[in-house]
């Protein structure tokens, strides 16, 4: 059977290599957008992770081979006691070139007087799968967890270092890409997907 090509609506390496293994068994030959010229510049001006997932995905698929499937993601760190937020501002909670480091000091500052009970929150997903006759589809995924007072591990990335999932005592970033990839908000978006395929 022939594979479908898929193409993965980022710059980043690191996240089409996960893709390809959360996609595992699956007909699709998995490709970085630089099999058509690289991922164009947008803005993600969409009010919800779908949305900006969708922008992304429609701005390479206007570049893509015909007949190729192409997928995006957009996700991010939902704070209950922030209201949902940084939500969909998640990269740049501290600013526009704020760091990794510059959004966690962010995020702990904002939560110094929340009491521990209530430092619950998420992080989301929302792929959005465009196939090659343009029918749209999104999948959601999420990974519970809560909000820790310091950061703890040197391993992943963003928030990881404060965010400790559900029926877990390590942080995201000590628990290491094996368990991560189980857990992940975008393991959960791939699960679903793969049910509905």
């Amino acid at each position: 059977m022939t594979k479908h090509a898929l193409i993965i609506a980022t710059g980043n390496a690191h996240k089409v290599e996960e893709f390809e293994l959360l996609l595992d068994g699956l007909n699709f030959d998995v490709r970085s957008a630089k099999a058509c010229g690289g991922m164009p510049e947008v803005d993600e001006n969409g009010s919800t992770f779908a949305a900006n997932a969708q922008i992304k995905a429609e701005a390479l698929r206007a570049r893509a081979p015909e007949g190729a499937w192409v997928m995006a993601d957009d996700s991010g760190l939902e704070v209950d006691a922030l209201d949902g937020a940084p939500g969909i501002y998640s990269a740049r909670y501290a600013g526009l070139d704020a760091s990794d480091g510059d959004n966690v000091v962010k995020l702990l500052d904002a939560l110094k007087d929340v009491p521990q009970s209530q430092r619950t929150a998420r992080f989301r997903c929302v792929l959005c799968l465009i196939d090659h006759e343009g029918y749209i589809t999104h999948y959601d995924g999420t990974c519970e967890g809560h909000i820790d007072t310091e950061r703890h591990g040197a391993g992943g990335f963003g928030y990881d270092p404060v965010f400790i999932p559900e029926g877990y005592r390590e942080s995201f970033a000590q628990l290491g890409e094996s368990v991560k990839s189980q857990l992940s908000h975008r393991a959960k978006a791939v699960q679903w997907m793969r049910r509905i395929m």
